[in-house]
C-alpha cells in the first residue's frame, strides 16, 4: 500500500480525517523519499477536529494539523525512523510532541492536538488494515 491509499482507508474509518498532500521526492520537505532505508511514499492529512489557529505549524503536511504515514520497504526501517524521530522530539522543547504508531511497513504520526481518546481511533484504524 502507499502512504496515499493508507490515508484513503484511515479516512473511511474516521470521517474528520483529510488528505492533504502526497508527496514525491521533490515535494518532500526532508529530502528522504526514496533514499536508502527510508520511506517510498509518504503522504499527509488534516483532521477537523484541529483548530489550525491553535497550531504553531501551519504549513500543508504539517503533522500539527492532523498527522502524516511514510511507508517503508521493511518494518525494520519504519522502527528505525519511528526512533530516529521520538530520539529528536525527546531533544526539543517541552512543548513539541506528537503521537506514532508503526504496523509492519507504516508509520502512522499524529498530531499532540489530538486528545489520547482520538490518537486511539487512528491507531485503532491503522490495526485494521
Amino acid at each position: 500500500m502507499t502512504a496515499e491509499q493508507v490515508i484513503a482507508r484511515l479516512a473511511a474509518r474516521i470521517p474528520t480525517a483529510r488528505s492533504s498532500i502526497v508527496y514525491s521526492a521533490q515535494t518532500d520537505p526532508n529530502q528522504l523519499l526514496g533514499t536508502p532505508n527510508l520511506y517510498v511514499s509518504k503522504a499527509a492529512f488534516t483532521d477537523t477536529r484541529i483548530d489550525p489557529a491553535q497550531a504553531k505549524d501551519t504549513e500543508i503536511g504539517s503533522v500539527e494539523l492532523g498527522g502524516s504515514v511514510e511507508v517503508f520497504l521493511d518494518e525494520a526501517d519504519a522502527r528505525a525512523r519511528k526512533q530516529y524521530i521520538d530520539e529528536t522530539i525527546a531533544d526539543l522543547p517541552i512543548d513539541v510532541s506528537e503521537y506514532s504508531y508503526v504496523r509492519g511497513q507504516v508509520l502512522l504520526r499524529l498530531s499532540r492536538r489530538l486528545p489520547p481518546e482520538q490518537a486511539a481511533e487512528y491507531e485503532s484504524a491503522l490495526d485494521a488494515l
